[in-house]
């Protein structure tokens, strides 16, 4: 099936490593597309909760698939996020067309894209990381359990029940929290004359035109692909929100190149790849210790 073309895809907190991420999902979504530019808008490998041995193949495939991309001409802008906090270090590393940074700045067609994870605005992880990663592991526990709770309702024909939806939906903070985050990144777009603001971290998709006395942008949240399995796309001048349960039209399936790969030849493929760039290459250690191997 003929690959749809985008000229700027964004998707932020993937969390490979965790029970909850829908790998098999997101490389389904990244074979429909060919975009000139993918922003993955932090989050995507979930560093805080990462344990070698809970890594599967589909993970490593999603890893290789964006790899894949970026040596076929995507540009590939990778922002830092909380969970993968640790790459921020490395803020304006170039590697085989992929770009590490902590905020972006895209130019659209005359208007300008202000783009970045949104931690920033969360006062539990600034002051307190010791609590944000205690609520973050049992917010992987609530997404396998409704894993479990979803496969049962399947099995009764009945239709998906999000719980960490409901419990967000019912609590006041919750609700207040995303309010606020989602003003503070408009005001401050607003007040640096961004037309368009982009988020990820809180996980709710969304796009609303904000304004002020100051002026208006458009805010942009990516979602996530742990609970709503969602992307941000930008096409003939628009932005759109594509939802994956609603918008596939046929279904995707694995490269064959990357159906069967562990570690050791996701590595060999980066080396090779960097070799052709003639750009230093990485040891296997280090590589994998970047990984959290």
């Amino acid at each position: 099936m003929k690959k749809r073309k985008v000229e700027v895809a964004v998707i932020s907190d993937v969390h490979l490593g965790t029970y909850g991420c829908h790998a098999d999902e997101l490389l389904a979504y990244l074979n429909s597309i060919d975009p000139k530019t993918l922003v993955l808008n932090g989050d995507i490998i979930d560093i805080w909760q990462f344990n070698k041995r809970y890594f599967p193949p589909s993970h490593l495939r999603v890893v290789k698939k964006i790899i894949g991309m970026a040596a076929k001409g995507t540009k590939v802008n990778y922002i830092t996020g909380n969970h993968d906090e640790m790459l921020r270090k490395l803020d304006g590393t170039s590697l085989n067309n992929i770009q590490i940074s902590n905020k972006v700045v895209l130019n659209l067609d005359g208007k300008k894209a202000w783009i970045f994870h949104g931690d920033i605005f969360d006062v539990s992880i600034q002051n307190a990381k010791w609590l944000a990663k205690l609520g973050s592991k049992g917010y992987d526990l609530l997404i396998l359990l409704n894993r479990m709770v979803n496969w049962v309702l399947q099995k009764l024909g009945k239709g998906k029940y999000s719980l960490s939806k409901k419990i967000k939906a019912s609590v006041k903070g919750a609700v207040k929290y995303i309010n606020n985050f989602e003003k503070t990144a408009t005001d401050l777009a607003i007040e640096n004359h961004y037309d368009y603001v982009i988020c990820g971290h809180i996980h709710q998709p969304k796009k609303e035109l904000y304004e002020n006395r100051h002026g208006k942008t458009l805010y942009l949240n990516s979602g996530d692909w742990v609970e709503n399995l969602t992307a941000l796309e930008y096409s003939f001048k628009r932005w759109k929100i594509y939802h994956y349960d609603h918008d596939k039209l046929l279904p995707f399936y694995v490269d064959d190149d990357v159906k069967h790969m562990d570690m050791d030849e996701l590595v060999a493929s980066i080396s090779e790849q960097s070799a052709r760039e003639n750009e230093p290459i990485p040891s296997s250690e280090k590589m994998k210790a970047d990984l959290g191997d």
